[in-house]
């Protein structure tokens, strides 16, 4: 699998639980019972979509969630990677 396939399944992972992390504040700021039950059905659906991206990194090795050691082999990949990436001109 290439780089590119691993960066968007992990950044697919990131967006999702953001989704999960805001939706969770939005149910804790709402009053509406209507708004709060559209908001749960909300949060369950992106729960379920994080598990299946999660599933999907996990079972191609892309997220090794149980190897810390690989976890951090993988962080000074990506952060060599972001070093090789040119820098914007400045204006």
């Amino acid at each position: 699998m290439m780089m590119d396939d691993r960066f968007y399944a992990l950044e697919l992972l990131l967006t999702a639980k953001t989704g999960i992390r805001d939706t969770a504040v939005a149910i804790s700021e709402t009053s509406t019972p209507s708004v709060r039950d559209v908001l749960l059905r909300q949060f369950e659906e992106e729960a379920q979509a994080h598990q299946t991206v999660f599933l999907y990194t996990l079972s191609r090795g892309l997220t090794p969630s149980y190897s810390p050691e690989q976890l951090i082999r993988n962080d000074f990949e990506n952060a060599y990677m972001a070093l090789q990436l040119p820098l914007p001109a400045l204006k």
